[in-house]
């Protein structure tokens, strides 16, 4: 007996949803180190060192987790094609959790020396190597169980756990900052939102286990067609598209941790705004976030993942200086204008169709490998990297701000290239690749 339209429908919309619950959690622990690494961690694990050159130690323990991610990719992503993407989301979120909660109990600087930041280092290094498999199993559960017409939509539910995952890492972050002194905060309240990681990885298990496998994976592995060497057979076959993958998450991906990281540490120190002010705009900006991520992955739906994506691009590098105008009045309200304009239109408009647009790159045999590739080595060069660079170009170049914005330009400039060479692949949503 043949499954009703109703239960198909029921079926994506139940995996979307698990799909999104579980990267919203994953995010939560990658995110909350972020917001951690901009204000506290270099007070409690870099000490001895200039405030500038404290942040900018924290942001490179911060950037190790990135470095990690295409190992968890290549690892999670080859078993993801042979064994199956849910065994992988179950392994991936477990990892996460556990080191996430992890840095929650270690000893600072004062207490172990230099053992408190390796110890540190490795908990973040855990925490890029689970992310690493966990957004190519996430996203291709969500899209390959949508409709065709569809899978922008879809596709996109899942990325609104990067969303999500700021507002509650941010807002938790918030919470415990605002209810305790600056002292109790850096002896014990900075702790309380990694812990909070516990409940939410018990939370996110037991939502994963009533999702069903990927049908599209499940065909492959029902016929017997599996690939041996899923990483291998990616690269030989989709060389090209893996490179346009990786330059497609330049301008997103480091524009995004320049708003949500970097800026944090810039209004707070460079330009001595009040912490909470600056955190009340990132926190305002995920939460619209929430909702333009899914209408410009419906859009693309309509009018083609590229048009959207490129938009994005060009809107993001538009408000590459227009956005260091607006922090340098130190006016709360225009910062905040300027964060939810960055993420909610610009980066929103890349990320929404982000999943659906990668996913239809590659066929199913050799998806997650793929997929993975192309997202977490980009996550290297952009990501990992640009509150660094953006750090050390404000201490360089102080008061100056210009450098940060033409860096920000050139990302920009890499993904509108990127994606305009590569292929339109919304059309091809009926005929996926399937070899």
């Amino acid at each position: 007996m043949g499954t009703t339209p109703e239960g198909k429908k029921r079926s994506h919309v139940t995996v979307a949803t698990a799909s999104l619950i579980g990267t919203t959690i994953e995010w939560y622990d990658f995110f909350l180190y972020g917001t951690a690494a901009a204000l506290i961690f270099n007070k409690l694990f870099f000490p001895t060192f200039d405030p500038i050159v404290g942040t900018l130690l924290a942001f490179a323990t911060y950037a190790l987790g990135f470095f990690a991610r295409p190992l968890g990719g290549l690892v999670f992503g080859h078993y993801g094609d042979k064994i199956g993407r849910k065994t992988m989301l179950y392994l991936t979120l477990l990892i996460m959790g556990v080191a996430t909660a992890v840095i929650g109990v270690l000893p600072t600087y004062d207490t172990a020396g230099i053992w408190a930041a390796i110890l540190l280092i490795t908990c973040r290094l855990a925490q890029g190597f689970g992310l690493g498999g966990e957004w190519g199993g996430a996203v291709l559960m969500a899209v390959e169980h949508a409709p065709e017409d569809k899978k922008g939509f879809y596709g996109s539910w899942p990325q609104l756990g990067g969303a999500l995952g700021l507002v509650l890492g941010t807002l938790v972050f918030s919470v415990v900052s605002a209810l305790v002194t600056e002292a109790q905060l850096l002896s014990w309240g900075w702790r309380l939102p990694f812990l909070f990681s516990i409940v939410l990885v018990v939370v996110g298990l037991w939502i994963r286990f009533t999702i069903a496998e990927s049908p599209e994976f499940q065909k492959i592995k029902d016929e017997k067609q599996e690939v041996s060497m899923p990483i291998i057979d990616a690269i030989r076959m989709y060389p090209k598209n893996i490179l346009l993958a990786m330059g497609a998450r330049f301008a997103e991906n480091g524009f995004f941790y320049i708003y949500a990281v970097f800026v944090l540490a810039y209004a707070t120190q460079a330009l001595s705004m009040n912490r909470q002010d600056v955190l009340n705009g990132v926190l305002i900006a995920a939460a619209l976030e929430s909702i333009t991520i899914p209408a410009f992955g419906a859009l693309s739906d309509r009018v083609g993942r590229r048009p959207v994506y490129i938009f994005g691009a060009i809107f993001s590098a538009l408000m590459s200086f227009p956005l260091f105008m607006l922090l340098a009045t130190k006016n709360p309200q225009l910062s905040w204008i300027a964060i939810v304009l960055g993420l909610a239109i610009g980066h929103a408009a890349m990320y929404g169709p982000q999943a659906s647009f990668l996913s239809e790159l590659f066929g199913t045999k050799v998806r997650y490998s793929g997929v993975s590739l192309g997202y977490n080595l980009a996550s290297i060069f952009a990501g990992a990297l640009s509150p660094l660079i953006a750090t050390g170009l404000m201490t360089a170049y102080a008061p100056h701000t210009w450098p940060i914005s033409l860096y920000m330009i050139a990302l920009a400039l890499i993904t509108i290239v990127s994606v305009y060479f590569a292929t339109e692949t919304r059309k091809k949503a009926e005929a996926w690749p399937t070899r």
